[in-house]
């Protein structure tokens, strides 16, 4: 567990960063988070977000890819979300 604490917290150290959210994407489960407030909540977006990943891997396994994801980029109006 303490990996993980450090892993949020050094990853909250990334300059701008707001919030910081481990997740299985398989379940949606929530495994640790760091950050947010009151008008971002983590679990909410964790949540979301998940359906992002499993909708890729979906396509890359009808597509018949062997591959996986390194990593997906959301730009908003006034955030980036890194997946």
């Amino acid at each position: 567990m303490a990996n993980l604490e450090l892993s949020l917290k050094e990853c909250m150290s990334i300059d701008g960063a707001v919030g910081v959210a481990l997740v299985d994407y398989t379940s949606g489960m929530t495994l640790g988070t760091a950050g947010g407030s009151a008008e971002l909540d983590l679990s909410v977006a964790a949540a979301g977000n998940t359906d992002v990943v499993r909708a890729k891997m979906r396509t890359l396994e009808l597509l018949k890819l062997d591959d996986g994801i390194e990593d997906i980029l959301i730009t908003l109006d006034s955030q980036y979300h890194l997946i």
